[in-house]
């Protein structure tokens, strides 16, 4: 079995510095509020190159701290990519605020500054870093003017575009550290980044019960804090991330490589112009066509049929042991839980083709070229049916 993620690789190369700082967490038994947050959250960003981090417990939170730190609540509206994980949006309504859909560009899948629209109650837009680079900031701040920017950054750790880092050109940038992320704890964590220091201050103490003195509470806040444990293991993974990411654009360039005469079958994934992308994720499309009787002439699929094919490649690559994915299979609109928006198929025909053809292949910083050959033959042998 060849993992879309090889979490177990990371943990061999940090395993000793990981031991060593549980065994002193345990023996001072400083499980909540450790010094090791202090120092991750300083760590990360110098790392970033913001004046600020405040962990939190998940990616989820940090989000709608973000939100509720800048001010949004109750009545406002904030734009919310449709082609995302759910919890961009949850987050908002967590917030109190309302999601508003727009639709991503077809060539990088990024929200789409063409299909923002903003309305009288517009307060906020959260633009998702996706699959590992940077939504267009300058061109969406242009197009929801006097909107708050938010970045939804937990697939971009380390990108950049035109030299700035996430979270420099934001009120904020909110970010996980889900396992899987490039910057992955060993549980579920979170970060709020920015440059603000009443951002930040707010943000201590929502995460905190609402408190920045114990057992006074002048806010309603939540219990959004980052566990010490995952700070140490946070602060030996941080060390290695510009290495780790460097890892994962070698491997994607392997991939380009060992994939571009299958341009019939496949599109493969394109960076938009400067952005450093840090390869979270390697997405193909498989194409929305099918080989006629001989495999000359190249026929439409309908769309009914477009996931069905993409669903039939990923079945037979994990038959073979190839651990592949998709993400995301059911844009926003069409989930159930934002189905009192009033949003049907359709509305957002971008990202509605992406969820039906999108297939996310093995990355990881210690994937290894035998590998990668070994996935592209398999997916070569599944396209082939």
């Amino acid at each position: 079995m060849i993992p879309l993620v090889d979490l177990a690789a990371q943990h061999r190369e940090i395993a000793s510095e990981v031991a060593a700082g549980f065994a002193s967490v345990i023996e001072r038994a400083a499980f909540v509020g450790g010094s090791e947050i202090a120092d991750f959250e300083r760590e990360l960003a110098a790392f970033v190159g913001v004046d600020h981090c405040v962990a939190v417990a998940n990616g989820t939170d940090a989000v709608e701290l973000a939100l509720r730190a800048a001010g949004v609540g109750a009545g406002d509206e904030v734009i919310v990519p449709v082609n995302t994980f759910a919890a961009t949006a949850l987050a908002v309504v967590r917030a109190g605020a309302v999601p508003v859909f727009a639709d991503c560009d077809p060539e990088y899948l990024l929200l789409d500054p063409a299909a923002v629209r903003i309305g009288p109650r517009t307060r906020a837009l959260v633009p998702v870093h996706l699959f590992g680079q940077m939504a267009p900031i300058a061109a969406l701040a242009a197009a929801a003017p006097g909107a708050l920017l938010i970045e939804d950054a937990a697939q971009a750790h380390g990108a950049s575009q035109d030299g700035a880092p996430v979270g420099t050109r934001s009120v904020a940038a909110a970010t996980s550290f889900y396992p899987g992320k490039n910057l992955g704890a060993y549980g579920d964590g979170g970060a709020v980044l920015t440059s603000s220091g009443a951002v930040a201050e707010r943000i201590r103490a929502l995460r905190n019960y609402g408190s920045d003195v114990k057992y006074h509470h002048p806010m309603l806040g939540m219990n959004s804090r980052l566990d010490t444990l995952q700070a140490v293991v946070l602060r030996a993974k941080l060390k290695r991330l510009a290495a780790w990411n460097e890892a994962r654009q070698a491997a994607a360039r392997r991939y380009d490589e060992l994939l571009a005469d299958l341009g019939d079958d496949v599109a493969l994934p394109r960076t938009a112009p400067g952005n450093t992308h840090v390869r979270h994720l390697y997405c193909v499309r498989v194409r929305d066509a099918a080989r006629a009787p001989g495999g000359a002439a190249r026929v439409p699929v309908a769309d009914a049929e477009r996931a069905r094919r993409r669903d039939g490649v990923l079945a037979r690559l994990v038959a073979a042991g190839i651990g592949a994915g998709v993400h995301y299979p059911v844009p926003l609109h069409l989930q159930g839980a934002f189905a009192y928006l009033g949003h049907r198929r359709g509305d957002f025909p971008v990202a509605e083709g992406a969820a039906d053809e999108l297939l996310s292949l093995p990355l990881f910083p210690h994937i290894t070229a035998a590998q990668q050959e070994e996935v592209v033959a398999a997916l070569r042998k599944a396209l082939r049916g």
